[in-house]
């Protein structure tokens, strides 16, 4: 029983670093990025769809995205759902495409995405050091009902320990990256 919670608390590893690499992806780093759209929802005759189920984007140049909907009708609620998100860039619409230039980022935007970057990534090691303290207490239980013995404790919270570190190292790898990213130009 305790050993599924090694493996429950993997898996749930894993879901940490899937949500830190879309939570980066969505960061604006000066180049076009199609995922910093990923959130973005539009209201497609009265549902609220993801931006890329309502139109084609492209990169035709480093910095610029180009959305062409998929229905014409639809570039106003499109611009509009980019203007109220908080991509923090103005939308052209030249009554087929709707294109966003991605301006240079100064040094100061650097800095500051870069710190958003390292809090993103303490955020991942909270998770992952909350997963961490969920599964210990349940081995904690499991001993304390007599369904595993002291030295299966023992064993299984090293294992959870050495598992917690693996993906700690992982998040400080990934913010290492991001953050190189972010500050080249």
């Amino acid at each position: 029983m305790a050993v599924y919670e090694i493996n429950d608390s993997k898996v749930k590893m894993e879901k940490t670093l899937l949500n830190l690499d879309a939570e980066f992806n969505a960061i604006r780093v000066g180049r076009a990025n199609p995922h910093v759209l990923d959130r973005i929802e539009v209201d497609y005759y009265g549902t609220m769809s993801p931006l890329q189920q309502v139109g084609n984007i492209m990169v035709p140049e480093p910095r610029v995205l180009a959305i062409q909907p998929y229905d014409p009708s639809m570039l106003k609620k499109i611009e509009k759902a980019i203007m109220t998100s908080d991509l923090g860039i103005h939308p052209t619409n030249d009554g087929k495409v709707i294109r966003l230039v991605f301006p240079e980022l100064t040094e100061e935007k650097r800095k500051e995405t870069s710190k958003t970057v390292k809090k993103k990534g303490e955020d991942a090691k909270v998770a992952l050091r909350n997963i961490r303290r969920d599964a210990m207490e349940a081995i904690k239980k499991d001993k304390k009902n007599s369904d595993i013995t002291e030295d299966d404790q023992k064993n299984l919270e090293e294992k959870l320990q050495k598992l917690t570190d693996e993906y700690i190292k992982k998040v400080d790898a990934k913010i290492e990256v991001k953050t190189k990213e972010v500050m080249s130009i």
